[in-house]
């Protein structure tokens, strides 16, 4: 049996914590036993994955780079475990896992870059490059998360491997749910209904700001819309504040955080995410599950997961108007909305399904493996 210890940040509601989950459910158990270091765990997702049999320690926050105490608790993981490899993802877990996977002499370290670093400081970009000299493998989730590590820090091409993020598919939701939905959310039938999903911690990132302003525009050409946002944060008071200045207030939902978007998916007619940056967009793909036409910024991963014209349309970052522009073509033609839905659905299911996912990583693992010789 190989054993396998993933590391990893706070085990919330993420797309990280979500392809471990993915990894739970669908790498082959008679081979891999899987556990999972992690500073914190939030939400249901940390409960679905002890229910496929993974074991989650949460040790508390890593405070630096190199907080001793932490990093003790790690080592006696590793020396209890025994682990054949070592996965280190997002930067906490990335640390955790070259360091102590150094340290302990893991026959094979895997880092994963999980994001789109534009901001990184210095100090980070030269810690992950002196990290990566101790990985056998550097993971990027996306084309993007790769140029950075090839281009930014200089890490070898044969040391770099992509593999895109996977989604689960999505549940079946009836029409009965639909209707009661939209009946609660007091969403007109006739409406084209935009909707968007994803964190709102900080506007610098998601930039829902622009979608809700861009949404303005429309409205006061007349279209006949309305916007359904869904997400939790600290954020999320301003943005209801700008609705209400703009004076959108009946015309914007917020939602808060769902467990479960499916229902909220299949009431949306276009999907929108107009991130500042973004390593990979992973709610783009669950829109395209769902059929939808998707609208997205040209940054990090988006813009490889959209096929221009094809799938959907990607706009440049903080352009409003280009935004609204582009949801007015959607909004005003439901055929088109209909071909780009059809195409999306398509792509995501030949590209971007967490079997895909789980495959790459399987694959991975035993190509690791064999070139140590390790069964």
């Amino acid at each position: 049996m190989i054993r396998v210890l993933n590391i990893l940040d706070t085990v919330g509601s993420g797309g990280v914590e979500r392809r471990r989950l993915s990894m739970a459910k669908l790498l082959d158990k008679s081979k891999f036993e899987l556990k999972i270091i992690c500073t914190n765990t939030k939400g249901g997702i940390a409960d679905e994955i002890r229910k496929q049999g993974v074991e989650i320690v949460a040790i508390g926050d890593l405070k630096s780079p190199f907080d001793y105490k932490q990093h003790q608790k790690v080592i006696q993981i590793i020396k209890e475990f025994k682990p054949h490899i070592i996965h280190g993802a997002v930067f906490e877990g990335v640390t955790m896992a070259a360091v102590n996977g150094f340290l302990k002499n893991v026959p094979i370290v895997i880092l994963e870059e999980t994001s789109d670093p534009q901001n990184r400081s210095w100090r980070g970009n030269l810690l992950m490059k002196a990290f990566s000299l101790v990985a056998d493998k550097v993971v990027g989730v996306s084309p993007a998360s790769t140029y950075y590590l090839q281009n930014k820090l200089g890490i070898s091409t044969k040391k770099i491997q992509l593999i895109e993020n996977g989604v689960a598919f999505p549940r079946t939701v009836s029409q009965e749910e639909v209707k009661t939905l939209k009946e609660k959310l007091k969403i007109d039938p006739d409406k084209v209904v935009i909707g968007s999903v994803g964190r709102m911690l900080d506007d610098g990132t998601k930039r829902f700001s622009d979608l809700i302003k861009a949404f303005d525009l429309l409205i006061k050409k007349g279209v006949n819309t309305h916007l359904i946002l869904i997400g939790e944060g600290k954020e999320k008071q301003n943005y209801i504040q700008l609705v209400s200045q703009l004076g959108l207030a009946e015309k914007v939902t917020f939602v808060g955080y769902q467990s479960d978007v499916a229902p909220y998916y299949e009431i949306f007619d276009v999907f929108s995410l107009v991130s500042a940056h973004e390593s990979f967009g992973l709610v783009l793909v669950e829109a395209m599950l769902h059929k939808l036409p998707v609208l997205a910024t040209r940054v990090g991963g988006m813009q490889y997961i959209v096929n221009e014209g094809a799938t959907g349309f990607l706009v440049e970052k903080y352009q409003v108007t280009e935004i609204a522009e582009q949801l007015e073509v959607l909004c005003s033609d439901s055929n088109l909305r209909k071909q780009m839905g059809e195409k999306g659905y398509s792509k995501a299911m030949n590209c971007y399904t967490e079997e895909k996912y789980v495959e790459k990583v399987s694959a991975l693992y035993t190509t690791l493996l064999e070139s140590k010789k390790i069964k």
